[in-house]
């Protein structure tokens, strides 16, 4: 038998007890825990677990440390399952009764006046946990993980059954359990009662279903707003983005068609390494009541200006700009990977370039049309710099979710209700694209070679492509160079004296007396956020790929629901998920608002789909022989991905780094509700801005944010470097040889 259950159990059983006995049980408020190490004998804020339990009243404790002696017991047992038993009982007992008594115990006492009735109210409270009561808990997990392997789970193999239950634990306290606690928000009334018809209240007026712009009104109802500019941004994204991708991967080997390959690309990187309303904001200096082309108007005809810009058209066209280069990247791959023997098997049989591009290469990019539809669908939904920014009085639900929570009426329970509506919209579309797709089969390339040529674009497609996409990419670049100019100058529409005034004042550099001073207004932000980014980067990379190697290489009851609740957070609109670390994380057991670290759990879970998919496509591209003769030297699972796999999977691990880095920089949506004075983050402080009126700080902000985040992408392309797989240099011909 394996020896190693035990000995990691010996290990985190220690570890737990430490966990009791050198830390402080309970989260300290605005102080480090490592500031009041030397203080765990003391008061009952500062008191490690034991004296919590011995000195200051809070007896629940105990359930804990009977855990710990419960798992103790098996260890004088022979190895087998009766020991696993004796591990898993203690780790459960532990970890469920500690868990169970820091809901049902808050800062007031019992949480549930259901126990104030039966058993009398409470001596003590308690508040969120620390990193004593953190250690133990993950020290219980960990040993209950041990008894899974011990009893035969996984093949009995420790590292595998630690992982699953780990990243299962942290799915479901950071993804599922927050989500389930806004949504079950919207259900409850103004005092805290479980009322079917709060929701209905909250969501069944005018203003959320109201018809009045179909039916010849001004305005229509918010969840119609976001659900018809959700569907007009995803068709939109899908068709240019589809379009963009057949004329750079199939038109004919010209020198133009090689030239459009560079343009595409970096296109198609701007709107990721960029604020999501950079876009926005150079619309509004060319189309603003102040903006090129508004002033043109009146200088050569009279027209005075006005702000037709503003509204559900100019959210549209900003979405537009901001996500048809996803859709873009999607279809490109999904374009490259159509089979070119089977159009020239349709060539074969006598069809025209014009009816094999219809009957046989459009076909074969529906999944590729269905993922970019669906990316362009919740990602419009999600946006919510876009509308604040040029949405004027056009409303969407999450600029709705977010005065709700920030406004003067701070009401969670509408929040709640329209994240109800936000969430089965976003759902919704995710089923229709499953159904229509169903289990129809469209690989095309397989492990044979395909030696074909693509064929080029019939002419009169490739003529309609250039009417179209060539106009877009021009159209695309001056947005962003406008986006750009607009922090080089004075005031935008007023005075466009060249000036750097707008970057001294986000980033001035003074020498005062003790030193160099940061002078700029928009130094902290920026620190914040580098500093926040950079901690959940590696964080979203590491679960993310894990995720992706259980779900890949192992087979486990519950694999289904494993997978679905990793990739929920890509269903679930950023807004929603903000609302919901707010009202999950305000109240113990685990009372995260208001720090730095609420922010990095959301950068983590927001953005881990993203290393998910990307580690289960490299995977697959793995055979799992190279797992098996690695087992078969006698290496761990351990050691195998450590030296053998992770070093294949590095094109993976800079898709994830790069991606959840870059991410964590530019988000908005998921984080507006979490920031506070003290981790102001870089896109929070240009919202203020845009919100005043300063479009020059703001847009220099921006500015120094794109040049901060490709330099951070190509280092972190350089720490990480490629993949060697050790292929042989093709041999020169021997007539090239000898020539001169």
């Amino acid at each position: 038998m394996n020896k190693r259950p035990n000995q990691a159990a010996v290990l985190w059983l220690v570890t737990g007890l430490l966990g009791y006995l050198l830390l402080p049980w309970y989260a300290i408020q605005d102080t480090a825990w490592y500031s009041v190490l030397s203080q765990v004998l003391g008061g009952p804020e500062t008191a490690n677990g034991l004296l919590q339990v011995v000195l200051h009243g809070r007896s629940w404790l105990l359930v804990g440390l009977l855990g710990l002696v419960i798992a103790a017991v098996g260890l004088v047992l022979p190895a087998g399952k009766a020991q696993g038993a004796w591990f898993l009982m203690g780790g459960l007992v532990g970890f469920g009764g500690l868990l169970a008594s820091g809901f049902l115990i808050g800062a007031k006492g019992w949480s549930l006046a259901l126990f104030n009735t039966q058993f009398g109210e409470l001596a003590s409270n308690q508040f969120g946990i620390g990193i004593g009561a953190f250690v133990v808990l993950l020290s219980l997990v960990m040993i209950g993980a041990a008894g899974v392997a011990r009893r035969g789970y996984f093949k009995g193999d420790l590292f595998i059954a630690s992982a699953v239950v780990g990243c299962s634990v942290l799915l479901l306290l950071f993804i599922a359990f927050p989500v389930t606690k806004a949504l079950h928000g919207a259900f409850l009334d103004e005092a805290g009662h479980w009322s079917l018809t709060a929701l209905a209240e909250r969501v069944g007026n005018e203003r959320v279903w109201g018809l009045g712009c179909l039916a010849g009104g001004v305005r229509c109802g918010v969840a119609w707003n976001t659900l018809f500019l959700a569907l007009a941004t995803a068709t939109g994204t899908t068709v240019l983005g589809t379009m963009m991708a057949l004329l750079a991967e199939r038109s004919a080997a010209t020198s133009v068609a090689a030239r459009i390959q560079t343009p595409l690309r970096v296109i198609a990187l701007l709107p990721i390494i960029t604020p999501p309303f950079v876009v926005g904001l150079g619309l509004i200096l060319l189309f603003g009541r102040a903006g090129v082309v508004n002033q043109a108007l009146e200088y050569a005809f009279g027209i005075e200006p006005t702000r037709w810009f503003y509204g559900a058209l100019g959210v549209w066209i900003a979405q537009l700009f901001a996500f048809t280069p996803i859709a873009f990247m999607i279809m490109r791959g999904v374009v490259q990977g159509v089979a070119p023997s089977l159009e020239e098997a349709a060539q074969t049989l006598r069809a025209n370039r014009t009816q094999a591009f219809f009957s046989i290469t459009v076909p074969l990019l529906k999944p590729g049309l269905a993922n970019a539809f669906l990316v362009g669908f919740i990602e419009s939904m999600a946006d919510f710099g876009n509308p604040v920014v040029v949405g004027g009085q056009f409303s969407v639900l999450s600029t709705d979710i977010f005065f709700a929570i920030v406004g003067a009426q701070y009401d969670q329970g509408r929040a709640a209700s329209l994240a109800w509506i936000l969430t089965l919209f976003a759902l919704l579309v995710f089923a229709v694209q499953r159904g229509l797709l169903g289990r129809q089969s469209f690989t095309t390339v397989s492990g044979k070679g395909d030696a074909g040529i693509a064929m080029t674009l019939p002419d009169g497609v490739r003529r309609s492509l250039n009417a179209v996409v060539y106009p877009w990419l021009a159209f695309t670049v001056v947005v962003y160079l406008f986006a750009f100019a607009g922090g080089f100058v004075q005031t935008w529409g007023r005075d466009y004296t060249p000036t750097l005034q707008h970057f001294k004042t986000a980033f001035a550099l003074e020498w005062g007396q003790f030193g160099l001073v940061w002078a700029g207004t928009a130094w902290n932000s920026l620190f914040t956020t580098v500093k926040l980014a950079g901690l959940s980067a590696p964080m979203t990379a590491a679960t993310g790929l894990m995720i992706a190697y259980l779900l890949a290489r192992t087979e486990f009851r519950g694999r289904s629901a494993f997978e679905f609740v990793a990739l929920l957070a890509f269903a679930i609109p950023g807004t929603v998920l903000g609302v919901s670390y707010i009202l999950a994380f305000n109240v113990p057991p685990v009372e995260l608002t208001g720090t730095g670290l609420i922010i990095v759990l959301c950068f983590m879970f927001r953005n881990l789909p993203v290393g998910v998919r990307a580690g289960t496509a490299a995977f697959k591209q793995l055979d799992k022989s190279l797992d098996e003769a690695s087992l078969m030297l006698r290496a761990s699972t351990a050691q195998t991905l450590l030296h053998v796999v992770l070093p294949l999977l590095k094109p993976a691990l800079v898709a994830a780094l790069v991606y959840s880095f870059v991410r964590a920089m530019t988000t908005v949506s998921a984080v507006i509700f979490l920031v506070t004075a003290e981790n102001e983050l870089a896109t929070t402080y240009i919202i203020g801005r845009v919100g005043n009126g300063d479009y020059g700080v703001a847009l220099a902000y921006c500015t120094v944010l794109i040049i901060l985040m490709s330099l951070a992408i190509a280092l972190i392309q350089f720490l990480v470097g490629e993949r060697k797989l050790g292929r042989r240099a093709v041999a020169a011909p021997a007539n090239a040889l000898a020539s001169p």
